[in-house]
Parts: C-alpha cells; sequence; structure tokens
C-alpha cells in the first residue's frame, strides 16, 4: 500500500531529499497515481475483511464447519494448529501469511467474527466429507486424482527410441539412457515442456535421454489435497515419491522454469549425490537472509496498480479471501471460459497455457505462492552453498526482458554460486526465452546434459 509520508518523517537535514520530495508533490501525476493507489487497496482491504465473514458463512453452510484462514494473527493461528497436532508444519509456513497488512484487520474489524467462530466451534455441526470444496471445480477433470488411492503426480515420460536406428557405433556399449525431470513454473503443467523440449529434441537426444514432465502438486492433473500447505517439503517428498523412489532414478539432470526452479534448487540439495547439472530459466529468487519474507512478496508482487500484471498477482498474493472469489469466478467455471474463447478464437483446441491457467484451487496456488515462492527465498542460499561444494553444475537461462522476474534474480544466484554459468538471452522475455526459440533452448539444454552427464558419449567403442 503506498502511503504519502508524513511532514515529520522527511530527512530535513537533507534539503537535497527534501527538494525531491516536494518536487513530486507538486507533479500533479504523481500526486494522483499515489491518491489513487490508495483508495484501490484500502477498498480491497475492507473487501478482503468483509469477504473473510461472508466466506466463513458459506463454508459453514455448504461444508459444515468454517474453513480456517490467516486473517487471525500468527499466534492464535499456532494455537489452533496446535490443537490439531499440526505444530511441526508451522514451522515451514511463511511469515507472509500471516505478516499480510490490512488496515480493517488491525483495527479490530474481524472481533465479531472471531466470537461467532468460537461459539460455533464449541457446538460444532456435522462436518461434511467433501473431495473439494464448493468454491473449487467439480467436474471429472479436476477431481479425477481422487480416484488415486497412493495419492501421486501426475507425469508424462518421454521414452529413449529404441528402433534399430538407435544402435549405432556411437552407444554400441549399451550404456543406459539418462534421466531428466522437468519441473513448469507458477500456474502451469508438464505441457510446458512437452510441448517445447519433448518435440524439439534431436536424434541423439531421442535415444540417450529419459524425460519426466512432471505436473506439481496442487496443478495441473496431479492431487490438490485440501488439508495440505504446499511447502517446499511437500513438494520436494512428491517428487521423490512418484518418480524418483518408484523408477530408481539413481541419477537425473533437472531443467525447471520459474518457480519450479526453487524447488529444483531444494531437490537437488536434498540429494546432490543424484543430480548431474540443473538449468534454471528464470528463477524468482531474491536473498533473504534476515528471514523477511514479506520483503519478497513485495517484490513479486508490489502492491501498485500499474502494470497489470504486477496489479493482478498483488490481488492475488495480498487478499486471501479476493483471490478465492476471483477463482471461484475463473477457475471453478473454467469450462465456460475456454467455451467462450473457443468461440472468439474459432480454435477448436485452446492453447495449453490457456488451459493449465485454470488447473488448480485457490487452496493449492495461495499456499504454494507463500510458502515455495516467498518463504523458500530464505532458504535459497543455503541450498545453492550445497550445490556448490557438492560441485553440481548449475546453469541459468534469463531473458533481458523479461518483466516477471527480473535479471537481478540470476544475479543473485551468481553471488551465491559463483561457479554457477549465467545465459543472458536478448530480446526474449518470461515465456519468449523458450517459446520464441524451442530449438535452440533444447538444444543449449542438450549440451548442458551432455557436458556434464558423467561419460564421454560421443567415444567411439572400443
Amino acid at each position: 500500500m503506498s502511503f504519502l509520508p508524513h511532514p515529520t518523517q522527511l530527512p530535513i537535514s537533507s534539503p537535497h531529499a527534501a527538494s525531491n520530495f516536494l518536487s513530486k508533490m507538486r507533479n500533479p501525476t504523481i500526486t494522483l497515481v499515489s491518491a489513487l493507489n490508495f483508495i484501490v487497496f484500502l477498498v480491497f482491504d475492507f473487501l478482503d475483511t468483509f469477504l473473510c465473514v461472508v466466506c466463513g458463512y458459506i463454508d459453514e453452510l455448504f461444508e459444515g464447519q468454517a474453513s480456517s484462514c490467516y486473517c487471525t494473527d500468527k499466534e492464535e493461528q499456532q494455537a489452533r494448529r496446535n490443537g490439531d497436532g499440526e505444530e511441526g508444519e508451522e514451522l515451514s509456513l511463511s511469515e507472509t501469511l500471516y505478516e499480510r497488512k490490512n488496515v480493517f484487520r488491525k483495527m479490530g474489524f474481524l472481533g465479531f467474527a472471531k466470537k461467532w467462530r468460537k461459539s460455533k466451534n464449541e457446538n460444532p455441526g456435522k462436518v461434511k466429507n467433501l473431495k473439494n470444496r464448493w468454491s473449487d471445480c467439480g467436474c471429472q477433470s479436476c477431481v479425477s486424482w481422487t480416484n488415486d488411492a497412493a495419492q501421486k503426480l501426475h507425469f508424462v515420460i518421454g521414452e529413449p527410441e529404441t528402433s534399430s536406428q538407435a544402435l549405432t557405433d556411437e552407444d554400441c556399449r549399451g550404456k543406459p539412457p539418462e534421466n531428466v525431470i522437468f519441473l513448469h513454473g507458477f500456474l502451469c503443467s508438464s505441457s510446458f515442456w512437452t510441448e517445447t523440449v519433448f518435440p524439439n529434441l534431436s536424434e541423439h537426444g531421442k535415444r540417450n535421454y529419459r524425460l519426466f514432465a512432471v505436473d506439481l502438486l496442487g496443478f495441473g492433473r496431479s492431487p490438490k489435497p485440501r488439508d495440505c500447505f504446499y511447502t517446499l517439503k511437500d513438494h520436494l517428498e512428491m517428487i521423490e515419491k512418484s518418480v524418483i523412489c518408484p523408477f530408481q532414478l539413481n541419477s537425473f539432470h533437472l531443467v525447471a522454469h520459474s518457480m519450479g526452479c526453487l524447488i529444483a534448487i531444494a531437490l537437488a540439495a536434498k540429494h546432490p549425490e543424484l543430480v548431474k547439472s540443473v538449468t534454471l530459466v528464470a528463477p524468482p529468487y531474491f536473498p533473504s537472509k534476515d528471514g523477511d519474507s514479506l520483503r519478497v512478496l513485495e517484490k513479486i508482487a508490489a502492491r501498485k496498480l500499474w502494470p497489470p500484471f504486477v496489479f493482478g498477482m498483488s490481488l492475488m498474493s495480498w487478499y486471501e479471501h479476493l483471490g478465492r472469489c476471483v477463482c471461484f469466478l475463473v477457475c471453478r467455471h473454467h469450462r465456460t471460459w475456454e467455451t467462450i474463447a473457443k468461440l472468439l478464437t474459432r480454435r477448436r483446441d485452446l492453447h495449453f497455457m490457456t488451459v493449465d491457467f485454470t488447473r488448480h484451487t485457490h487452496h493449492s496456488a495461495w499456499h504454494t505462492m507463500h510458502n515455495v515462492i516467498c518463504g523458500g527465498a530464505k532458504l535459497m542460499e543455503g541450498y545453492l552453498q550445497v550445490l556448490s561444494k557438492a560441485g553440481v553444475k548449475v546453469c541459468v537461462v534469463h531473458g533481458d526482458r523479461d518483466k516477471v522476474v527480473p535479471m537481478e534474480c540470476s544475479n543473485n544466484i551468481q553471488m551465491a554460486a559463483p561457479d554457477a554459468e549465467v545465459n543472458i538471452v536478448k530480446n526474449t522475455n518470461h515465456n519468449s526465452v523458450i517459446f520464441g526459440r524451442k530449438r535452440d533452448f533444447t538444444r543449449h539444454v542438450e549440451h548442458i546434459w551432455e557436458s556434464n552427464s558423467g561419460r564421454r558419449m560421443y567415444d567411439k567403442c572400443s
């Protein structure tokens, strides 16, 4: 929220600073934007506080019990979770879940709602055992994961070719194929990789690599459990349970985009003896040595009206209940929106990014945003140091026109891991760094795999 500083807060001892402030105050455009910014987010503060009460009533009506939220302070939340035997999970939750500023919440506007919830907890009604919340989509594609008793991630495998053409003199020793795990970014799915890298592998890559493109927990066709906080630990355990352990991967390369980069770094740091290389595309890494995750949130989703992307991120990241309402309108009714989009574009099949954008729940996206992107930032420096000591090759690819994740993030990685290789691709943004150059990007990652394979792929057989 942008507040104009009080005159008493001006550095009077600095005439230059005071002069700059006064000059800005004289600029009507800056003053108007600041005032509009203040008013809009003040209204959002009120709406989110109001919707906290409304959602509580509706949850009680449809589910038999009001769902807990993060509008209460951390101590109250911790006491509630301790009562449910979840105190261990509390340690891994991001501070941004509790410390998001809200004027009306601080003024105690939720006092009466707390009393109502307390009285309801003393005389609880029957809690309905629902597979999904009333605000989540219940179509077959969105709840298909509930039929999986093992609760494993959905993933796509690109098996190496086994035709006679694969038996060349370069591969006559019968070396087993190498494994590559792909992790997508926020609000995406495995399609991000199966539609870009998989079709563009070289002939050598097709017969020497086995590819695993994963739908991360809470996204795509993977499980979206309500009782999960979607921490880094949760994501890592599901990747291990779904891919690494079942396929007995004793070595693998990692390729990740955006938010997936943080999960890839954590996974590599947990298994440095198994990882041959880590390729990070547009990694959103903001150092947080002092554990101030709120500063990371302000960097990623500053409360600003412009540009539109930042405004949308701020709305969905700072306001839990407003975000839930947006997901109710967009995600729960994604089939309707997809039908409208097909009619408008006159296309039978929509772009996979359009479809993936709605394949999550508010609960999964909200917690992943805060617990992985914001809360995970304070762990990244330690993880990168582990990789440096283990000699794991880290390669970073970043577009010089990326407005979603600034290039400073890649510089931050190189500062934490001096041996990391950073490649800046000109005239590309957050997505076009891959989409606009699919073949070139695929050749680049193949070169990284070959250079860090631990075996000479092009040695002639003796």
